[in-house]
């Protein structure tokens, strides 16, 4: 019986230790979360950072190597993994319609599954974390 026990208790080992070994890597830096909602489903201007640039300097030299931009349907969301999550932006917008109620535009930014920031405004809305 004791015998039994062993075997079954090494297999287990084995199986962990293999599961263990066939994981991906974890990711290279903090996972950086974008979530756009509104009151309704439209279309909204998004542009919002999806690497981290070595300084300000950088990624006003070439801000296109460091963000994203387009026009996007919300509710809608975006991962990113930035080595300094500090550098996470995002900026939401929408044009003004005339007769036509204020979307209640509203961004989160989510770091490792923490709520970070968040911020609503009528048309627009801006989260950044502190390297802006």
């Amino acid at each position: 019986m004791v015998g039994a026990a062993l075997v079954l208790a090494a297999g287990s080992l084995a199986v962990s230790q293999a599961t263990a070994a066939g994981q991906d890597p974890a990711p290279a830096g903090p996972n950086v979360k974008y979530v756009v909602t509104a009151d309704a489903p439209l279309s909204f201007d998004i542009n919002y950072v999806t690497g981290s640039p070595a300084d300000l300097q950088a990624f006003n030299a070439d801000a296109a190597a460091y963000s994203t931009r387009g026009s996007f349907v919300v509710p809608w969301e975006a991962t990113a993994t930035l080595s300094d999550p500090q550098w996470a932006y995002i900026s939401v917008a929408r044009a003004g319609h005339a007769m036509e109620a204020p979307p209640n535009a509203h961004c989160e930014i989510w770091v490792d599954g923490q709520l970070a920031v968040q911020n609503t405004g009528p048309t627009t809305a801006f989260c950044q974390l502190s390297r802006w």
